[in-house]
Order: C-alpha cells, then sequence, then structure tokens
C-alpha cells in the first residue's frame, strides 16, 4: 500500500472542528449565543488569537454569526449562505506573525539600500494613503501599495514576491472578514501615525529604526485585532 504523507490541519480549523461538533452534536441550539471568547478559549484550552480565527472561519463558512458587541450565535438553517472553503487559507494572526519579520527586514534594507528615487516612491505611496484615508477606514489598495514600494527598495525581487503573496494572503476571506469586523473611525489615524513612523526611520536612512517601526505597526495591528469584540459595539 502506497504511503500517503500526513497533512497537518492549521490550528483554527482544528479549533473549528471542535467547534462544529459541538454544534453538530446540538450542544448549542441554532439561534443560540455561545460562551463569551474569554470563556470558550478557556474550555477548549487554546489561545485567543487562534479561537477567534476559528470563529470567523466558521462564520464565513456559514456555521455562526459573529455580532460584534452582543456575541457569537450559531446560525439557524438557511440564515446564512454557505461560505468558501478555508482549508487552505493562512490564519490572519499567522500571516501577521510572517508580515512582521519579512517586512521589518524589507524595511531596513530599504532605509540602507533604498535609492532616491525609490524613497521619493514609498514618500508618495504614503501620501496616497493619506489622501485615500480621508475617504476610507481602511484604504487596502493604498495600504499594499506603500508595504510593496518599501519591498521594491530592497532591491531584492524575491522578497517583493513575498511581500506581495503575504498581502494576496491578507486579502483571503478570513482576513478580511476578521479585519472588517474590527474597522472603526480611528483605525485610519492609527495605521497613519504608523506608517509615518516607517517612513520617517527610511527616509533618515536608519535601518534599525525602520525595522522596529514595521514591527510596532504589526504589534499594533495584531493588538487591534485581538480587542474584546464588545469594544467595536456601534
Amino acid at each position: 500500500m502506497p504511503i500517503q504523507p500526513v497533512a497537518t490541519r492549521r490550528l483554527y480549523m482544528q479549533i473549528a472542528d471542535q467547534i462544529r461538533a459541538i454544534i453538530g452534536n446540538r450542544e448549542v441550539a441554532p439561534g443560540a449565543r455561545l460562551p463569551a471568547e474569554r470563556d470558550l478559549a478557556r474550555q477548549l484550552g487554546v489561545s485567543r488569537p487562534s479561537l477567534r480565527e476559528a470563529l470567523i472561519a466558521l462564520e464565513v463558512e456559514g456555521l455562526l454569526d459573529v455580532r460584534v458587541g452582543s456575541g457569537i450565535y450559531v446560525s439557524r438553517p438557511g440564515e446564512r449562505p454557505r461560505g468558501a472553503d478555508l482549508d487552505d487559507a493562512s490564519g490572519p494572526f499567522e500571516v501577521l506573525r510572517a508580515r512582521r519579520m519579512i517586512e521589518g527586514e524589507c524595511a531596513a534594507l530599504a532605509a540602507k539600500n533604498g535609492s532616491a528615487a525609490q524613497l521619493r516612491a514609498i514618500n508618495e505611496a504614503h501620501a496616497i494613503v493619506k489622501r485615500e484615508a480621508k475617504h476610507h477606514l481602511n484604504p487596502l489598495d493604498a495600504d499594499r501599495a506603500f508595504h510593496v514600494s518599501i519591498a521594491e527598495a530592497t532591491g531584492n525581487s524575491a522578497l517583493e514576491l513575498v511581500v506581495q503573496t503575504l498581502w494576496d494572503q491578507r486579502m483571503g476571506p478570513l482576513y478580511r472578514a476578521l479585519e472588517t469586523k474590527l474597522e472603526y473611525p480611528a483605525m485610519a489615524a492609527d495605521m497613519l501615525r504608523e506608517h509615518k513612523a516607517v517612513l520617517e526611520a527610511i527616509l533618515d536612512r536608519d535601518p534599525a529604526a525602520a525595522r522596529a517601526a514595521i514591527r510596532r505597526h504589526m504589534d499594533m495591528t495584531k493588538k487591534r485585532y485581538s480587542k474584546d469584540w464588545k469594544e467595536f459595539a456601534k
């Protein structure tokens, strides 16, 4: 018999399987609210970020309805359409960890090696983010262009491709489903302050400060994504 490789499911999918089984066994009735996120994480013995990824995955799948400021509810049959298949999707916090590592080094290299023209391009990309942020809480296209322009300034096309690939993951249904719930008026202002710190460090030709600024940007993003749902009540 041919030996088949063992597939390792992402942690959030394993957690989702447990919650899916609870729902399937009718331990929680359709329309009922699940325990609070903190309590559910403790019961399952998992971290809240991993649990949050699982909850959002189940919402995308159509089994849960995450209501910011209210709670997490089991969807009634036919209440929500069947969502996308997420088996190959990276979790948002997984993407953030990768971006923190890769883009931190990109920022340091851009500060060290970027040409004058490349640094002008980063500055111009930041100006576009500022302009777009006046109209959108989360100007994704401009945000992407800013980060990619930094990768371009490394002079390493492979790093540029990695950053673009991470952004493709960032635009996936799981990441966007989580992010959309956390869009709020101060989000753009927070992002702009963090981007400005990155820009200034690169323009100052300070690799260590540029690396630290990107890492802080990712750390603050993770913190925003980890806030209690109640803090985002409308």
